[in-house]
């Protein structure tokens, strides 16, 4: 999982425990997101942070880069013209895939999502069609997850 600038220390807590109860192999953290050790992370990691492998790196997109030479399948979670519904988008267990998230308010970075592989996006039918980054992180791992977990 890549996080694209995310702002809210409680946010990058929540996707260390989102990683954990997953299995995810890394999380990366891009830019102004935080990291450990941090309480306000510890908070809502509750101790995952201790047991999830992780890496700060500054720019996002040359993490993405080398993601991709390394053979990920790139996944960015953000509402574009070009993105499909979570639940019509199918992993392949033979596949790696790298999910990035980005900002709360502001999305992933343009930069980034130019080198994407492709964008999901959850159907959502109320009237905000929008989700906390956190909700958004726990819904796309279980969907993308739940036939191999």
């Amino acid at each position: 999982m890549v996080l694209d600038n995310v702002r809210s220390m409680h946010n990058v807590g929540a996707a260390f425990r989102i990683a954990d109860a997953f299995l995810l192999e890394k999380l990366y953290l891009c830019g102004i997101t935080a990291t450990p050790p941090h309480r306000e992370i510890h908070k809502t990691a509750l101790g995952a942070e201790e047991h999830v492998a992780w890496e700060q790196a500054q720019e996002t997109l040359a993490v993405v880069k080398h993601l991709k030479t390394t053979g990920y399948i790139i996944v960015a979670v953000e509402q574009t013209d070009a993105s499909q519904a979570l639940h019509k988008f199918t992993c392949s267990a033979l596949q790696k895939y790298a999910i990035v998230f980005g900002h709360e308010v502001f999305g992933i970075q343009e930069t980034v999502l130019s080198v994407c592989d492709t964008c999901l996006e959850i159907p959502q039918h109320g009237v905000k069609h929008s989700l906390n980054v956190s909700v958004s992180m726990g819904i796309v791992v279980w969907e993308l997850t739940k036939g191999s977990v």
